[in-house]
C-alpha cells in the first residue's frame, strides 16, 4: 500500500512553523502504528511538490525544511520526487543524513512533468549518483509522481507515459548490472 503525502510539502510552505506538518505526522502515524511491524514495513509513502494540471503547488519548499519529519513517519518505504530537483546530489545528502535503518528509499528518476522522454542512459546515471548516498539494500527507483492521475495531464499521454516508464525499467537494470558488477570486483 502506498500512502500519498504530498500535503507535507505543502504544509511546510503554509505553515513554515512546521505546526500543520507535525499534527499531519502524528495523525498518519496513528493510522500507521494499527498495522504490525511487518505490515509497516511494506507500506510506502509518496512526496512531490504536486502535479495537477502539470504544475506544483510546493517545489519551492526545501527537502531540507521537510525531511527529517518525513522519515519520522512509521512506514517502511519512501517514493521521492528526486528527477525534476535542481540539485538532486544536495537532496541525496539530505535523505543519507536523515534516513532510518530498515527505510527503503525509492529515487525519483523520471520527471513526469516533462514531455521530454528520458533515455534509459539518464535514468542509469541517476540511480548510479543515488548509490553513491543510499545503501544498495535501501535504493529503489520511481517517477516522480504519478501519470495523469486525476485525469486531468493534457501535456503527457498514453505513450509517451509508457515510454518514460520503459525508459526507467531500462536504465534501472542497467544501474544495478553496474552495481553488481562494480560490487564484485
Amino acid at each position: 500500500m502506498q500512502i500519498d503525502f504530498t500535503e507535507g510539502r505543502l504544509a511546510v510552505k503554509l505553515d513554515p512553523s512546521k505546526n500543520l506538518l507535525n499534527q499531519f505526522i502524528a495523525l498518519n502515524n496513528r493510522v500507521l502504528d494499527q498495522f504490525s511491524a511487518d505490515q509497516r514495513s511494506r507500506i510506502g509513502i509518496h512526496t512531490c511538490p504536486g502535479g495537477d494540471h502539470d504544475s506544483t503547488h510546493s517545489a519551492d519548499v526545501d527537502y531540507a525544511d521537510f525531511l527529517p519529519e518525513l522519515f519520522s513517519l512509521n512506514a517502511g518505504n519512501f517514493y521521492l520526487q528526486l528527477a525534476s530537483e535542481k540539485n538532486p546530489e544536495r537532496v541525496l545528502a539530505l535523505i543519507k543524513q536523515h534516513m532510518r535503518p530498515g527505510q527503503r528509499i525509492f529515487i525519483g528518476v523520471i520527471d513526469v512533468l516533462s514531455t521530454d522522454i528520458e533515455e534509459p542512459e539518464t535514468v542509469r546515471d541517476r540511480v548510479l549518483q543515488a548509490a553513491d548516498f543510499i545503501p544498495l539494500a535501501q535504493l529503489g527507483t520511481t517517477d516522480d509522481c504519478g501519470f495523469s492521475p486525476f485525469e486531468d495531464d493534457t501535456s503527457t499521454g498514453r505513450d509517451t507515459a509508457f515510454a518514460k516508464i520503459h525508459a526507467r525499467v531500462l536504465g534501472t537494470n542497467m544501474a544495478a548490472e553496474k552495481l553488481a558488477v562494480s560490487k564484485s570486483q
